[in-house]
């Protein structure tokens, strides 16, 4: 919409819930949110460590493209498992509770302490 030759642009504002996934109704959205909280603590532990992607491939063990897709949260081809043992792999314990649901639906929450 114009007036003159200023725009007018709609700000509404639309609440959102915690998980950015489930606000945008895709599947499997808890775990889609856990994978990104997963892998953005590596991409912190990569700069932490002063790794390029190379470096960083050679310590998971894997190439560099795949690095690179970890690194800009494309995570399709990695499974929780996997982004568990990159962790490992750059020194870092994981610890998984299992604790009875707080509320009418139970959850997954990825809770992150320290780098």
């Amino acid at each position: 919409m114009t007036n003159g030759n200023k725009a007018i642009i709609d700000k509404r504002l639309i609440a959102g819930s915690t998980n950015v996934f489930a606000d945008l109704g895709l599947p499997d959205a808890d775990e889609r949110l856990a994978k990104a909280r997963i892998a953005h603590q590596i991409t912190l532990i990569i700069r932490q460590d002063g790794l390029n992607q190379s470096q960083a491939a050679q310590r998971l063990g894997i190439d560099q493209p795949k690095v690179s897709a970890l690194l800009r949260g494309r995570l399709a081809g990695f499974s929780m498992e996997r982004l568990f043992h990159f962790l490992n792999k750059l020194g870092r314990d994981v610890r998984i509770r299992i604790a009875p649901a707080h509320g009418q639906q139970a959850s997954v929450h990825v809770l992150l302490t320290g780098t």
